[in-house]
């Protein structure tokens, strides 16, 4: 898995890390199931601290992109693809909705209408 964070982007970093890992899953270069390098190696290759890292991946834990195991590591969780591409669609229409003005609470409530 090859992971690049981009210095010019104004996100913190473990928002990158989140993101170019929820990629790479929706992307199909990590499958459901394959096992993540450790947090440690991660944070090596990026150039960043491993709490960085850590806080990346634990929130893809609670999105339920990824599944942490005591004594297996951390792995891609089951049907991570899909839900990945959603997370990153519905990131993408609240940032859309902040450009035309509108608040999360108003997507919500429009998402809520279409019912």
């Amino acid at each position: 898995m090859l992971l690049k964070l981009d210095a010019s982007d104004s996100r913190p970093l473990h928002e990158q890390v989140a993101g170019a890992i929820r990629r790479a899953v929706a992307e199909g270069e990590c499958a459901p199931g394959d096992r993540l390098p450790p947090a440690r190696d991660l944070s090596r290759a990026l150039g960043v601290n491993a709490n960085t890292v850590l806080r990346g991946l634990r929130a893809l834990r609670d999105e339920g992109v990824l599944e942490f195991r005591r004594g297996r590591g951390i792995s891609v969780a089951e049907a991570a693809d899909q839900r990945a591409q959603l997370v990153e669609r519905v990131r993408e229409l609240v940032a859309d909705a902040a450009r035309a003005g509108y608040g999360r609470d108003d997507v919500v409530e429009m998402i809520r209408g279409l019912s």
